[in-house]
């Protein structure tokens, strides 16, 4: 049987990436049109980060807008086997996409609004899926600790599928001092425990349901179904960033691992080696996914978290006490490696698999 790749279901970040890339140069251009009495401007390091800052006179603007994916698509499907909506956990994970995003310059999210856009009008008259979006979004809401602040539901016939929905939102925030990133060579690596595959993956997840018998309803070996699994509510990391900005440990970069997998390891900007010593144990969920794909262990580390949602880069020492606020703040967390020079050439190294993703596969900016 040949193996499944991301790529091979559809999604290809390189064609994605220079496009990506081209619309940072177009941005670039526009630097100069903000023109504010009190100087307010654009902070051009963050362009190219998950999120992007404005300084202003008294602190720091971040913004970011993302879309949840297909994540939703596999909730449409339970829903018609189970009867139950899913729409809350879907609903989490996006407001999650957005504000761990956000949280990894050290802005703290302010204001949420959602995106909801159907292909037929009559999609939203379902009351228990209204609902549990509803409910599902202000939890989100409360857990990030920002206003839901409003949003848009267009119908668009013709672009979005009738029986489904396109998901996202848009977030900003504020900080008054952000993470500059500042990486040196000794840094260790702490990777944050992951719920489950969380918002990115879900294509091939579809694919992998598609190609066996019982689908979504395939029992893993912890007794739950395929299906109940994929659809776990995405970790919100925010609470935790409020701490380590409330204990003042030091923090020479943070990720989101989201799209790319454990390639985003390597998204700052120097040549540096990303050393994984240690590895946390994957849920069920991924075990099946690369049995069933099947999916190697290259391919799934170059595109899903396996069981590690986020990650923070600090001073060597410093990654226990990482861990403790991670705990206190009811996440699993692991101090997983260290930072080396990498002279010329950037690359994340995970030892105990015999992985290595070069800079070539990692072209976000």
């Amino acid at each position: 049987m040949q193996d499944m790749t991301y790529e091979g279901v559809g999604v290809n970040y390189d064609a994605m990436d220079p496009f990506k890339r081209l619309c940072q140069l177009a941005g670039h251009a526009t630097e100069s049109n903000l023109v504010w009495p009190l100087s307010w401007k654009g902070v051009e390091t963050s362009r190219g980060e998950s999120a992007y800052l404005v300084q202003t006179p008294f602190g720091f603007l971040g913004f970011v807008i993302e879309g949840l994916g297909t994540k939703n698509v596999v909730a449409d499907a339970m829903y018609s086997l189970t009867g139950k909506t899913y729409y809350d956990h879907v609903a989490q994970c996006n407001v999650a996409m957005n504000v761990n995003d956000l949280i990894t310059l050290g802005v703290l999210p302010v204001a949420f609004s959602l995106y909801v856009a159907g292909g037929n009008s009559d999609w939203f008259c379902d009351q228990d899926r209204a609902m549990d979006l509803a409910a599902g979004t202000k939890r989100a809401c409360d857990l990030s600790g920002c206003i839901w602040a409003g949003g848009e539901t267009p119908t668009l016939k013709g672009i979005v599928n009738p029986d489904t929905v396109d998901l996202s939102g848009a977030c900003f925030g504020f900080t008054e001092r952000p993470f500059n990133p500042d990486i040196h060579e000794g840094d260790e690596i702490v990777l944050i425990g992951s719920s489950g595959i969380h918002a990115n993956g879900l294509t091939l997840a579809r694919k992998i349901a598609d190609s066996i018998p019982d689908g979504y309803l395939t029992l893993l070996p912890d007794g739950r179904t395929y299906g109940d699994a994929l659809l776990d509510p995405t970790v919100i990391y925010v609470s935790l960033v409020r701490r380590l900005i409330r204990w003042e440990i030091p923090v020479s970069y943070l990720v989101n691992i989201t799209g790319h997998g454990w390639r985003k390891l390597m998204r700052a900007r120097g040549n540096f080696r990303y050393v994984i010593d240690s590895i946390p144990d994957p849920q069920p969920v991924f075990d099946f996914m690369m049995e069933h794909g099947p999916v190697t262990l290259q391919e799934a580390y170059g595109n899903l978290n396996m069981g590690s949602g986020f990650a923070v880069y600090t001073r060597k020492g410093k990654g226990k006490t990482v861990v403790a606020a991670a705990e206190m703040c009811g996440m699993s967390a692991l101090v997983a490696g260290h930072i080396e020079d990498g002279s010329e050439t950037k690359r994340v190294v995970i030892d105990p698999l015999d992985i290595e993703y070069t800079e070539d596969t990692l072209q976000v900016r």
